[in-house]
């Protein structure tokens, strides 16, 4: 069973329909929408700053969702995705956009409608990041605009993680 623990008088609060993977954790100051899902190993960790979590947002193995105390904290519209060990900290990522692989986003960084910010990407403190751009990079630095194909394939990103959610219920495999 997941591990969701209360801090400074806060105890995470969850849709109904937020599926956690067994070893995923969740503490604090935590509110998480319909059909949002939490991976093997993540940690969402409102101690210090609250996090809010849309609906159909996908934190995925490894990730680490946390903010500043006193300072920032973090924000993930509807339909967002966090990669695999990716590190969101103290930021706002707007509707439908992908935080890939490994990638870290620093406090006070803005991450628009739709856009990408790549696998080991880096996005330093205080960043505006445009709807639809692509950020890659250490330190990160827009490479354009998200193609087409590639905004019509992350569209359904959300959707996938849903369904991937559904098949651990379906088998009786405990989550939240």
């Amino acid at each position: 069973m997941a591990n969701l623990l209360p801090a400074r008088g806060h105890a995470p609060v969850l849709d109904a329909s937020v599926w956690l993977a067994p070893n995923a954790t969740v503490v604090g100051e935590v509110h998480m929408g319909a059909e949002s899902t939490v991976w093997f190993s993540a940690v969402v960790r409102g101690d210090v700053a609250r996090i809010q979590v849309g609906r159909r947002v996908n934190i995925q193995d490894g990730a680490v969702i946390h903010g500043t105390f006193g300072q920032s904290q973090t924000v993930l519209e509807d339909d967002v995705s966090i990669g695999h060990n990716a590190i969101v900290h103290g930021a706002h990522v707007k509707h439908s956009a992908l935080i890939g692989m490994g990638s870290v986003v620093m406090d006070h960084v803005t991450v628009g409608e739709g856009a990408v910010v790549a696998a080991g990407a880096v996005v330093l403190a205080g960043t505006t990041i445009e709807d639809g751009e692509l950020w890659a990079g250490v330190p990160a630095k827009c490479r354009g605009q998200v193609s087409d194909s590639l905004r019509e394939h992350l569209s359904q990103t959300a959707a996938r993680y849903v369904e991937y959610a559904g098949w651990f219920q379906a088998d009786g495999a405990p989550g939240k």
